[in-house]
């Protein structure tokens, strides 16, 4: 028995003997898979027992099931792992056995998707992709243009997709004109919560600009409250920052930094200021900042121990499981200065194609996810709202309804978030968010710094992006 703090080392020259039973990948695509292989090799390294342990046990289970009964059996790989992401999972899985099929669950803790996407990356490099996996935003098109992914054309087409989804959901599932993943609902990164109590307490209302949200938290500051509940993980500081961004500039501007990757918005003034600000806001919260997952960042916000955080709407299952009642205990609105914008991030599942025996079964789950009634359980369970232009507004919180409304106003007002891999491809999101972290850990980093850095990184994505000799292309939505 290897003991639970020790590395399992995967193997990785197992990727020798993958076969793809999809259409052979041309030079470009295999030429990818080669830089799969290597990025999982060093972004993956070993994983700990805690994560191998996790790896879905297919072989075993299915041994003894009769043929008919696997094929009906979907492994389901993700990283829904909260206690409210669980029951959100749970919903599906119990509407998908209403049809006939199994889920066979295969979660990866880790916040924004980190430990999953390195098991994801091992499993396919060994041969042993799950059947359906959370991959989201522009991530998507990475794998499909792999040749990993099934195309759900003929799924879409007949249920008339085309018809009730948002256009910018219909964008994101397709990749060079074919449908590769299902989506699940939509996620607005730009909500603040306050505690109501604590509001009324110090007779304080709900910020709705910078200079209110500054006001707002040196009073709170003053009376020995926390004015913010905020971690000091990565991606939790780089998501305070795209916030601060959007704020600052709007969508227009937040594209042209965070997806065009444009060097001079780098240095802009815009980009500095939203940099003062997340230094400012640091110093409200110093004596309270420790790198803690996301949960316990809503637990201590939900304790009274802060007055306000700003995170995704995937928090507000999670405070009602700890007792906390939307519009009476807390209220929602959005971070100072996004009223008029949706900071979004979209679930969405893919399906890996594999020798297609479980083919008919996959397109089924497709068809379940997007249809009206699954749309609505998942999303009031997940915090989220559907995909479908057609939703039914009496069935959401008020949260919910001000999300949808202004997701609906369409992609004027909408901003991919960086984080949740909705703005740029893998390589650059994590090199933007480590020296965001990196500036806001180091108090001697000035901003003007940060942006030098910021600069330089977006001139080589864009000398990749033209396809300069050992580059790798960061976009293949094309």
């Amino acid at each position: 028995m290897i003991a639970s703090t020790e590395k399992v080392a995967l193997p990785w020259l197992d990727w020798l003997r993958f076969r793809s039973t999809t259409r052979r990948a041309p030079p470009a695509k295999a030429w990818s898979f080669g830089l799969l292989a290597a990025a999982c090799a060093f972004n993956c390294g070993a994983l700990t027992m805690a994560q191998a342990t996790q790896l879905p046990q297919q072989a075993t289970a299915t041994g003894t099931a009769s043929p008919a009964a696997s094929l009906n059996t979907l492994q389901v790989l993700h990283w829904w792992t909260s206690s409210s992401e669980r029951k959100a999972a749970n919903a599906l899985a119990a509407r998908m056995a209403d049809e006939g099929l199994e889920w066979k669950d295969a979660a990866i803790p880790g916040g924004a998707g980190l430990g999953a996407g390195k098991v994801l990356k091992s499993r396919v490099l060994a041969g042993d992709a799950p059947e359906v996996t959370q991959i989201i935003g522009v991530s998507v098109a990475e794998w499909a243009e792999l040749g990993l992914l099934l195309e759900i054309d003929n799924v879409a087409s007949a249920g008339n997709w085309n018809g009730f989804l948002f256009p910018t959901i219909q964008a994101l599932i397709q990749h060079r004109k074919h449908v590769v993943a299902a989506p699940l609902g939509i996620h607005r990164v730009n909500t603040l919560y306050y505690n109501r109590a604590l509001f009324a307490q110090l007779k304080l209302a709900p910020p709705q600009t910078w200079a209110e949200f500054q006001n707002v938290a040196l009073k709170f500051k003053a009376a020995g409250i926390v004015p913010l509940a905020q971690s000091s993980e990565a991606w939790q500081v780089a998501a305070l920052f795209e916030n601060l961004v959007l704020a600052e500039s709007g969508p227009e501007f937040y594209r042209d930094l965070f997806v065009r990757r444009n060097p001079a918005a780098a240095i802009d003034r815009r980009t500095t200021e939203a940099l003062e600000r997340l230094r400012v806001v640091k110093g409200w919260i110093s004596g309270q900042l420790d790198e803690r997952p996301w949960p316990e960042v809503v637990r201590q916000f939900s304790r009274r121990e802060a007055a306000m955080m700003i995170m995704g709407d995937w928090a507000k299952p999670e405070l009602a499981e700890r007792g906390m009642a939307l519009d009476d205990d807390y209220a929602c609105g959005t971070a100072p200065d996004t009223g008029k914008y949706h900071l979004y991030s979209v679930d969405t599942l893919t399906m890996f194609a594999g020798d297609y025996r479980h083919m008919a079964s996959q397109e089924k789950m497709a068809r379940l996810l997007v249809s009206s009634p699954v749309q609505a359980e998942y999303n009031a369970l997940k915090g989220a709202v559907p995909v479908r232009r057609d939703a039914d507004l009496s069935k959401m919180d008020s949260c919910a309804r001000a999300s949808w409304t202004t997701f609906a106003q369409g992609a004027a007002v909408q901003a991919p978030s960086l984080v949740h891999r909705m703005a740029t491809d893998e390589a650059s999101r994590d090199a933007i968010i480590a020296e965001i972290h990196r500036y806001f850990l180091d108090d001697r980093s000035t901003p003007a710094e940060a942006q030098r850095r910021l600069g330089a990184l977006f001139r080589l994505f864009n000398l990749r992006s033209q396809g300069a000799p050992g580059a790798q292309d960061t976009d293949r939505r094309r």
